[in-house]
């Protein structure tokens, strides 16, 4: 981003700018943002970012954000011991959590295999879901990764290490949102809504 401003104000913008998702434009506004809020709501971020960097960690077992050495899922007795489910980030386990569904636990792998991008199996959390699953404990392996390009990638890869477990693995059904038209499907989803037809009651 070209110097528009001097000083502090230029600083805070470029690192807004570092943010994901956030362009130039984004950025200025959120600089300015800040420069026009009340000194407390202003400190009270800052405190809460360095809470955040202080506090939070990720949990040894499942790999999902936690204050402790567990997070609070791996940490619930009532949870399902039986189930794993495989996810590419802890927003993922949030986005699941949200539909009460699932009572199962949690392994969250820290991305998706993309070459364009240099992430292979070897830099995602695979290795120490392996000893999870084996532990002769667990019954079904849930394979919940993005319905994409990448996660596709993943699913295929975890699908063939796990096959010899002796566990179900399964994924999750995916396919045409209702409301949405075939014509804006991309091929991964119309592939899998296909894969995932079923018949029709006469």
């Amino acid at each position: 981003m070209s110097m528009l401003y001097e000083g502090a104000l230029q600083d805070l913008v470029d690192e807004f700018g570092k943010l994901p998702g956030i362009g130039p434009k984004s950025a200025q506004r959120l600089a300015f943002h800040i420069l026009q809020s009340p000194t407390e709501d202003v400190s009270g971020l800052a405190r809460a970012l360095t809470e955040v960097k202080k506090r939070v960690k990720f949990c040894e077992t499942c790999g999902n954000v936690a204050e402790d050495t567990e997070c609070v899922i791996c940490k619930d007795p009532r949870r399902d011991q039986s189930v794993i489910c495989v996810v590419e980030e802890p927003k993922d386990v949030v986005a699941i959590e949200r539909t009460r569904e699932f009572r199962g636990l949690y392994h969250v792998l820290g991305g998706a295999i993309d070459p364009m991008a240099g992430v292979g199996p070897d830099e995602l959390r695979i290795k120490s879901l392996l000893p999870r699953l084996q532990s002769g404990e667990v019954t079904e392996c849930v394979i919940a990764t993005d319905p994409n390009l990448e996660g596709e990638a993943t699913a295929t890869y975890l699908v063939r290490l796990l096959s010899s477990l002796g566990i179900t693995v399964s994924r999750l059904a995916s396919g045409l949102p209702v409301g949405g038209d075939l014509e804006y499907a991309d091929e991964v989803t119309l592939g899998r809504a296909f894969e995932g037809r079923r018949p029709v009651a006469q």
